[in-house]
């Protein structure tokens, strides 16, 4: 194996070199902070939209991030932007890593963006320490992880990964203004974006390795004490968007034997979701009622009209699908029994789930040990862009504690501690993998 500031990668006394891998975590901070300041709700709370103000400013202070560490710099079509670390044999396939920046509304700092600044600071790490990557190393700042705009998670990662679907949905998608996809990406700077998106997918073994570091976004890492989740396998995600449709009426003078009240038909089915979850006999599946939506939306007024918004997951593909099977026979039955219109059942995205490359997962047990920092084996419950990078290349994440595993809410918070731990597993990990 090849050395590492003058100690061989895998030999015990490379522990008297740690000093070597010192982490700016005053710096680090200062960026997490800074960085939240682009945001369109006010803090502590962060909400960051696609293609804002707001998100291209955030772009930019990546960018500009990107270019202090010596990284060389490019964006494609749709605003994935890349910083490259050449190695000594730049025709190698690339070690990868990187997570995202935007945020849904009033949701807290560190979600993606530890992945994003926590890699540029691990490059910056490995830089300090002498290290001379054999194969090149490359920092990605995804686009849309959150599905906030256009209803759609991971779009950039899901692009990457060669949907062409995702592509050609993107053509006529429309946010809830009425401003198109590729509206947006032009008003973000990105006029390319509409035109044919297959030039962003990348093939499959464009990178050797994909490496995303992250908060845990749950309890279970603050709550044993330890300090690196090692991540084995990421949950099979599935999203699915219900409408019912009743007759409506005022809410006095229509008798309640002759309703055909939408609401309720909504109501129940969110219940049914539930049982359906619990019935399934793990704790690993996993269903929630994100958005209900009635209409006219009047307290005198019988909802003519419901819409549903449904997430549901598992680490277990087939025990996932089987609750959307009888999530859909509910609706049906529902529908009758209430005497009103099912008129959308519609699974928007079911994706398998993503196993961790073993290789990966070694490397970043072999850095904890070496680092003298306690890990655990688990899976990611929540999804990230590690999913549809598991497609590209070999995949694996890294995660770290997170207060009360609070996430998606302004008192999302990860100790300075914590995170410099985080950079350094990814900085020994990414140099591992470097020079394998």
């Amino acid at each position: 194996m090849e050395e590492f500031s003058g100690y061989p990668i895998h030999e015990p006394d490379y522990a008297n070199s740690l000093s070597s891998l010192s982490v700016n975590s005053d710096t680090l901070q200062k960026q997490i902070d800074e960085l939240a300041t682009f945001s369109d709700s006010p803090a502590p709370s962060v909400t960051r939209i696609l293609y804002s103000e707001k998100d291209v400013l955030a772009r930019r202070y990546i960018k500009d991030l990107m270019k202090l560490s010596g990284l060389s710099v490019r964006e494609d079509a749709v605003g994935n932007i890349f910083g490259r670390w050449n190695g000594d044999e730049p025709e190698l396939a690339p070690v990868s890593t990187g997570s995202h920046v935007d945020a849904i509304p009033y949701s807290g700092k560190y979600d993606g963006v530890v992945g994003v600044l926590g890699a540029i600071e691990a490059i910056n790490v490995l830089k300090r320490s002498g290290f001379k990557p054999k194969r090149s190393l490359e920092v990605i700042m995804f686009t849309s992880e959150e599905p906030t705009r256009f209803g759609i998670s991971c779009l950039g990662s899901r692009l990457l990964a060669g949907i062409v679907q995702l592509a050609e949905q993107l053509k006529s998608t429309k946010d809830s203004h009425n401003v198109s996809f590729s509206d947006a990406a032009k008003s973000a700077g990105y006029a390319n974006a509409k035109g044919d998106l297959s030039e962003v997918f990348l093939k499959k073994g464009t990178y050797s390795a994909f490496v995303e570091l992250h908060i845990e976004q749950g309890p279970i890492l603050e709550k044993e004490g330890v300090s690196i989740g090692v991540v084995t396998a990421i949950a099979a995600p599935a999203s699915i968007k219900v409408t019912f449709e009743g007759n409506g009426g005022h809410a006095g003078a229509a008798l309640m034997p002759e309703r055909n009240d939408a609401g309720l038909a909504a109501a129940e089915l969110a219940l049914a979701v539930e049982k359906h979850v619990l019935d399934s006999g793990s704790v690993d599946t996993v269903g929630t009622v994100g958005i209900l939506t009635l209409h006219p939306g009047a307290i005198n007024s019988i909802p003519s009209m419901a819409h549903l918004e449904i997430d549901t997951r598992d680490i277990d593909e087939s025990r996932r699908n089987l609750v959307i099977e009888k999530i859909h026979q509910s609706a049906l039955d529902i529908a009758k029994k209430r005497k009103v219109i099912l008129s959308e059942f519609e699974i928007v995205n079911q994706d398998p789930p993503a196993p961790s490359d073993e290789s990966i997962t070694k490397a970043t047990e072999s850095a904890c040990q070496e680092l003298n920092l306690t890990h655990k084996k688990m899976i990611s419950r929540a999804y990230h862009d590690s999913l549809f990078m598991a497609r590209v290349s070999p995949m694996g994440m890294i995660f770290i504690p997170c207060y009360k595993g609070y996430s998606h809410k302004p008192e999302e918070f990860s100790s300075v501690d914590d995170i410099a731990n985080g950079v350094k597993v990814l900085a020994l990990t990414l140099a591992k993998l470097s020079l394998s």
